[in-house]
């Protein structure tokens, strides 16, 4: 099973979400959108920052997560 991990800093207004263990970080390429591509070693993109993101009520911050059947 491969767990999604999705950070909402209210301090920073940052969405930050990881695919992967975080500690496998390596370098970071901003798209240019205010979008932060997180990158492992190898160039495999590994999560994503969403700079400048903020709601209005952070209790009602929900996610919803639908797969597609192959």
């Amino acid at each position: 099973m491969t767990d999604i991990r999705i950070v909402y800093d209210q301090v920073g207004h940052t969405l930050t979400v990881w695919f992967t263990d975080g500690s496998e970080e390596y370098v970071c390429a901003e798209t240019g959108d205010e979008v932060v591509l997180i990158k492992d070693a190898t160039g495999r993109v590994i999560g994503f920052e969403k700079l400048n993101f903020s709601i209005p009520d952070p209790k009602e911050f929900r996610v919803a997560f639908e797969t597609i059947p192959a």
